[in-house]
C-alpha cells in the first residue's frame, strides 16, 4: 500500500512525532506506515487522514495486485 504522509507532512512542517502524537501512536508507527512496512488499521488511516483533512483514498492507495 502506497501512502502520501511524508508529502502531507512536508506541506505542514508537521514531524512524525507530532503526527504520532495526534493520532495516538508512536512515532515509530508513523515512520513504519510511511516507509510500507506497516499498513494501518481502518481506525488509524482514517485518523491520520482525518488530521490532514483529507479522506482516506487521498492519503493511501492501493498497488497493483493488492
Amino acid at each position: 500500500m502506497k501512502n502520501r504522509i511524508r508529502v502531507e507532512r512536508a506541506e505542514r512542517r508537521m514531524t512524525q512525532q507530532q503526527l504520532a502524537e495526534a493520532v495516538g501512536v508512536s512515532r515509530q508507527t508513523i515512520n513504519a506506515i510511511e516507509a510500507g512496512k506497516f499498513v494501518p488499521s481502518t481506525v488509524l488511516a482514517l485518523k491520520i487522514a482525518r488530521q490532514f483533512e483529507k479522506n482516506v483514498e487521498a492519503i493511501f492507495q492501493l498497488e497493483e495486485g493488492e
